[in-house]
């Protein structure tokens, strides 16, 4: 059963938390409203980054990231994962959980998940969308929560592929009742690895399941014929680009909860707190 309790992220920006920001956001968040940490750094069994994030979840608002279920993996979900995860929504009660749209282990002989440490494409088959609503549905399952499912950063095309993405995430919310989270960097990046329009992707996004957004920062790059690559880093301020493209988002689509992504070459606090400021500039004249 899901949980039915009435929690939900505000329609304000909020940041990906990271142990150097704490006293920062304890002092003085400014425009932040909410956080969110990565699932799989807090299902230990205590030490001091379960209390600073006990201590903050009580200021604000917290979301749950999933970067290691691996739900467009071949083989079934890893047990102990998803035990570990239940028990971490279970004490956080976060106001969201959400999931990438990727595989990331591969089963060794002995049937137990290898790691990649990497989010890697799936091809969109009929057989994929099976298999992605089955993990999707035991997550929700064994969480009792909705879980929102983000659209991905992609290098490459599947030949074999035969729904568009779009309308792939679009099936996966009618066949499982889940939510979606719309990555805004992740569709530019995408669009200019893939040669399509950013602008057409996010026409065709069904809005209605979105309950979260996310903007991080690319690094630029060449591939072997020296067209553009551009790779979701996380590691720097989000790009102009993108930011016009959330603009774009925000009029398809009104006021959502906005994630500021900063994972790599951590920024200090005013500088993290900035890119809130801008989106929190954006967010307020449609909020």
């Amino acid at each position: 059963m899901l949980d039915a309790t009435p929690r939900s992220l505000p329609h304000a920006p909020g940041v990906g938390y990271k142990a150097a920001h704490f006293n920062g956001l304890m002092d003085d968040p400014g425009p932040v409203g909410w956080i969110e940490v990565h699932a799989e750094n807090y299902m230990g069994a205590g030490g001091r980054p379960l209390a600073q994030l006990r201590a903050l979840s009580e200021r604000l608002p917290l979301s749950v990231h999933g970067v290691g279920l691996s739900i467009g993996g071949e083989g079934r979900l890893d047990p102990e994962h998803l035990a570990r995860l239940k028990h971490l929504i279970g004490w956080s009660r976060p106001a969201s959980f959400s999931e990438h749209l990727a595989w990331a282990t591969h089963l060794a002989h002995d049937g137990a998940p290898e790691y990649l440490n990497d989010l890697l494409p799936l091809p969109y088959t009929a057989a994929t969308l099976a298999r992605v609503c089955d993990h999707v549905d035991e997550v929700q399952e064994a969480t009792g929560t909705r879980m929102l499912l983000e659209n991905p950063s992609s290098y490459l095309l599947f030949a074999e592929s035969t729904y568009p993405e779009t309308e792939f995430l679009r099936q996966v919310v009618r066949r499982t009742g889940c939510g979606l989270l719309l990555d805004v960097n992740n569709v530019f990046v995408s669009a200019t690895n893939l040669g399509f329009s950013p602008e057409g992707y996010i026409d065709a996004f069904p809005f209605d399941a979105v309950g979260e957004l996310h903007l991080g920062g690319h690094d630029e790059d060449r591939d072997e014929d020296g067209a553009p690559l551009l790779i979701d880093s996380h590691g720097r301020e989000v790009a102009d680009p993108v930011w016009a493209l959330y603009r774009h988002v925000l009029e398809k689509a009104g006021p959502r909860p906005t994630l500021i992504e900063w994972d790599n070459d951590v920024p200090d606090w005013p500088t993290l707190r900035a890119e809130a400021e801008r989106a929190e500039a954006l967010l307020a004249p449609v909020r």
